[in-house]
């Protein structure tokens, strides 16, 4: 009995002591962390309040355009090309946001282009026939008017403060399926496309998971609260149809492009006259940068706003208008909100020292008749200029207009050349570029330009409006 009792004491000290050793191994004090984490109502994905608020402000848009076919009558007329030519109907369609009460609705550029027709459907099935505003294929955003009042709207909301993994709604009508809301997070910001075609776009997507298909352009990005957050643009896809990534213009980039729709009737784009690219491995090693902040400036603009401010090639543009710079697509979103003459504070980095400057803001070279700050004239993406009487004299010529500097646009596209003389435009005399503005200001269909060439020759070109 007494041997019993020593050996049942003795295993319960082993059982104890090891136990007690497990527990300091498993859970030892000195490596455990706490993390809070807020989940408070507001932040469940709970969308009954944005979807029943928004949809009634998101409408089905209805384009009809005209195409012009050539019916062959007999089998001459396929070997031959001839034929009667014949009007077809041609209808597309979209969607549309009402950004006010009084009826201004924001969609998509490619969704009205080319159109002859529009018409806007609401949520209670009443049907008007809308009037285009303006457009920026820039960004892709249009801006429509119906003769209505009272109409429910979406506000607009601060795409800035969109955060990643944050919960939206996009509302369209995807396959003419009106009213239809699918949800999805935030995936990205700041997302841009290849530009295959070469023309000229200013590209900040918000990127989401939230199911898009066609039908579904011009529709709204909304989030928790009912705000306007974006809106939807594009997918990629091989199909067509969703895979999984949609994209929507920011709220804060379509305001801006709105405000000036209604304003002016066009686009007031401002300007920082910078070429940019990505910080590279020996641009980091050359200025011995401890972190890739920023973007790289390769070249100025001579006269151009970034010029007259004092920044310089070999400058890191590290913030504007205290928005940190992460990319081109950052540099364009919110350059894009200002308008020429606006002034915001510009930060860069200069031999490890961080400079502010304040940037006035020019205008685009895209906006004939802005000017330079060598005094020459934007002239549909090129920049022209009065030839002083010297050279007018050791030329032979009496007056004329000089292409100083070609840029893309329809003066490139129409074969003109840097140096290119512009002595009549529709067979008028031109001794200013302002003479060259107000002529071309009152073609209707075609301009026709005469001049001389850089070596001496007598040349023309032409181009449509």
């Amino acid at each position: 009995m007494l041997s019993a009792l020593a050996g049942g004491l003795t295993a319960f000290a082993v059982v104890k002591g090891m136990q007690t050793d497990s527990l300091q191994k498993v859970v030892p004090s000195s490596e455990m962390q706490f993390r809070t984490v807020n989940l408070s109502h507001d932040n469940w994905p709970d969308f009954t309040y944005a979807a029943e608020t928004a949809v009634d402000a998101v409408v089905y848009v209805k384009v009809i355009s005209t195409a012009t076919t050539t019916q062959p009558q007999s089998i001459f007329d396929y070997f031959f090309g001839y034929g009667t030519p014949q009007q077809r109907e041609k209808v597309g369609s979209g969607s549309g946001v009402i950004i006010r009460e009084d009826g201004y609705i924001v969609t998509n550029n490619h969704v009205i282009e080319g159109a002859d027709k529009i018409q806007v459907t609401l949520n209670t099935n009443q049907t008007y026939d809308a009037v285009l505003v303006g457009a920026d294929p820039a960004t892709d955003v249009a801006l429509l008017k119906i003769e209505a009042g009272g109409l429910p709207f979406i506000p607009f909301g601060d795409s800035d403060k969109l955060r990643l993994g944050e919960w939206v709604i996009a509302i369209g009508s995807p396959y003419n399926l009106r009213s239809t809301i699918t949800a999805g997070i935030v995936s990205a910001k700041g997302r841009s496309m290849p530009n295959t075609s070469g023309e000229f776009r200013i590209e900040s997507f918000i990127q989401t998971d939230a199911a898009v298909n066609p039908g579904n352009s011009g529709g709204a990005l909304v989030d928790k609260n009912g705000n306007l957050v974006g809106i939807n643009t594009a997918i990629i896809s091989q199909t067509g149809s969703y895979a999984g990534y949609s994209f929507a213009v920011p709220s804060n980039m379509v305001k801006k492009i709105v405000s000036d729709l209604i304003d002016f009737g066009s686009v007031k784009r401002a300007v920082l006259g910078v070429t940019m690219q990505e910080i590279s491995d020996k641009i980091a090693g050359d200025l011995k940068l401890s972190a890739r902040n920023g973007v790289y400036i390769v070249e100025v603009s001579k006269g151009g706003a970034a010029d007259k401010a004092g920044i310089k090639a070999g400058d890191i543009l590290l913030s504007i208008d205290s928005v940190k710079v992460t990319s081109f697509a950052t540099v364009q979103e919110t350059v894009s909100r200002f308008s020429p003459g606006d002034v915001a504070e510009v930060i860069v980095l200069r031999d490890g020292k961080e400079i502010a400057f304040d940037v006035v803001f020019m205008g685009s070279a895209q906006e004939n008749g802005s000017q330079a700050g060598d005094g020459s004239v934007a002239f549909y993406g090129s920049y022209i200029k009065e030839i002083p009487k010297e050279k007018l004299e050791r030329l032979g010529l009496k007056n004329g207009v000089e292409i100083i500097e070609l840029g893309q646009g329809k003066l490139m596209e129409a074969g003109a050349t840097e140096g290119f003389i512009i002595l009549y435009v529709n067979d008028q005399p031109v001794k200013t570029p302002q003479d060259v503005i107000d002529i071309v200001k009152k073609s209707k269909r075609s301009v026709f330009v005469e001049g001389v060439t850089p070596s001496g020759r007598s040349g023309y070109f032409g181009f449509g409006i």
